[in-house]
């Protein structure tokens, strides 16, 4: 039976992610408010975060167009902007929450 030999690195590697995962492990089972609620109420959070600001650029963008008609619609451009500035907001909190865990 041949013998199978890993670098030294990848043995390395390998204990630190196992380190890692099992100190990922302990803390989740120390922190109890991370539970359904809490996982439900970041998903809400993250929803709010994305609808404010399209539901802001789509009332900016009607106030305008109704006030200053022209060739383009402002409301459909604010709400892209909206929706492209909720999801970098999202993005932002979901990368916290991460480098919080």
């Amino acid at each position: 039976m041949a013998e199978h030999k890993q670098k030294p690195e990848s043995n390395v590697d390998f204990t630190k992610s196992v380190e890692q995962h099992t100190k990922r492990k302990i803390k989740a089972r120390e922190n109890e408010h991370h539970n359904i609620w809490f996982g439900l109420g970041m998903f809400g959070l993250i929803g709010w975060a994305v609808m404010i600001p399209t539901v802001a650029g789509i009332a900016l963008g009607i106030w305008i167009d109704k006030n200053w008609p022209g060739q383009i619609s402002w409301t459909l451009t604010l709400m892209f902007v909206g929706v492209v500035l909720g999801c970098m907001n999202a993005w932002r909190w979901i990368g916290e929450e991460r480098r919080d865990d």
